[in-house]
């Protein structure tokens, strides 16, 4: 068999390692806190029981946002102005609301998270969320994706520390294996979980986000392939997290508390402490929820102010200073003002967390619907949604909203 030139090695690994990070970024965002309460209520509620889902949606993951990945590259636009362009203004703001009512949620969530993080160690909130709020400003600041995109992989990579708790909960095998596959597929409450797990891995701001950040960074069709394995490790990595939150709560909540209702980080800490150890696993926790928290403000923010800017025509991009793009820089510092504010005030929003997964749940219809309706009118003819792949992604998505919608719509009404 012949062999690649270590020089032809070294190119691939130099354009992949130059073309990394939208994919991660957005998939580590993923992984908010809003995600982390909806793992471990499901693995309190029901053990392992929807693991298997979380391994499934891997797949259906990179699908959605390899077509984020397809219509950035090669139309060089976010989604916002694509829909626009291709459906006109009235559904292009229509898009934009669906985003501003999912980022909105998700930012409630996040800062709640990262205050719970400092109760857990007697600060205020008064103290951590201007701190957290002054950070994410900074951050975004530089005027320079690439500088916001590192440092955003970097808060992100906190996450893993789940692995670690997962790790130490020492979960039976065993039990795992036979209540993974133990489908409860026909109880509200179940079904109602799942809604809020798929709405946890597929949300609006994502799709926004990736397809804005590649356009940003300016990726290239020679780009494509890379930018799909960034997609691909990102969206494995995101779900594993979800996983390992998952059979940490299933290992030992679960089986001394199964009616444990965990809505704000210090009751989940809380939780795991007595068999994680209490420092070593209110510390990983604590870490893990910051991380997935501030990262997943980070793309929230972002992700708001690309898409309105598309839609509204306003100069829009991290390579321009604050006072060269005022409104973008503008919408930015709302988002993270605003929620920091409305926390402060409101300290019991993390409560929504399972409640805004399943509202994305409810508007995966509308979402998907618009990316595979772009894949279809709006890509080059080479790269254009078809053939048998356009029937799985159909196929996928529709199941996908299926899931979805009658699951948050039968547990919302029971």
């Amino acid at each position: 068999m012949a062999q690649i030139p270590t020089k032809a090695l070294a190119g691939r690994r130099a354009r992949f390692l130059a073309v990394v990070g939208p994919g991660l970024v957005v998939m580590l965002a993923d992984t908010d806190v809003g995600s982390i309460i909806t793992a471990g209520q499901s693995g309190v509620q029901w053990g392992y029981r929807l693991l298997l889902l979380q391994l499934v949606l891997i797949p259906i993951l990179y699908v959605v946002q390899e077509l984020t990945v397809r219509l950035g590259i090669f139309t060089g636009r976010g989604h916002g102005e694509l829909i626009r362009d291709t459906f006109g203004p009235f559904w292009a703001w229509v898009s934009a609301a669906g985003l501003a009512v999912a980022t909105v949620g998700a930012l409630l969530t996040e800062f709640s998270g990262v205050a719970g993080v400092g109760e857990l160690y007697g600060v205020s909130r008064a103290v951590t969320l201007p701190m957290a709020a002054a950070a994410l400003l900074a951050v975004v600041a530089t005027g320079s994706y690439r500088r916001v995109e590192r440092a955003a992989i970097v808060i992100g990579l906190f996450e893993l520390a789940f692995f670690f708790v997962a790790w130490a909960a020492h979960p039976d095998l065993a039990t795992m294996a036979s209540q993974a596959l133990d489908i409860r597929a026909t109880d509200p409450d179940y079904l109602y979980l799942v809604a809020a797990n798929i709405g946890a891995v597929i949300m609006p701001w994502m799709i926004f986000y990736q397809q804005s950040a590649i356009a940003d960074k300016k990726l290239r069709p020679e780009h494509f392939n890379a930018a799909r394995w960034d997609t691909a490790i990102g969206a494995a990595i995101t779900q594993l997290v979800m996983a390992a939150v998952l059979v940490a709560a299933a290992a030992t909540i679960a089986p001394h508390d199964s009616k444990a209702t965990l809505t704000t980080v210090g009751e989940m800490s809380g939780a795991l402490t007595p068999y994680l150890g209490f420092e070593f696993g209110r510390l990983v926790f604590g870490l893990g929820v910051l991380g997935a928290g501030l990262v997943a403000a980070i793309v929230t923010s972002l992700a708001l102010a690309w898409g309105l800017g598309e839609v509204a025509g306003y100069r829009r991009s991290l390579e321009y200073r604050p006072s060269q793009a005022r409104w973008f820089y503008a919408v930015y510092a709302v988002c993270i003002v605003g929620s920091a504010l409305a926390v402060g005030v409101a300290p019991d929003l993390v409560s929504l967390n399972v409640a805004v997964q399943v509202m994305n749940a409810l508007m995966l219809p509308l979402v998907l619907g618009f990316l595979i309706l772009l894949a279809i009118k709006a890509l080059p003819p080479a790269v254009r949604l078809r053939g048998a792949y356009l029937w799985v992604v159909v196929t996928v998505a529709g199941v996908t909203c299926a899931l979805g919608v009658i699951g948050g719509a039968g547990g919302m009404f029971q």
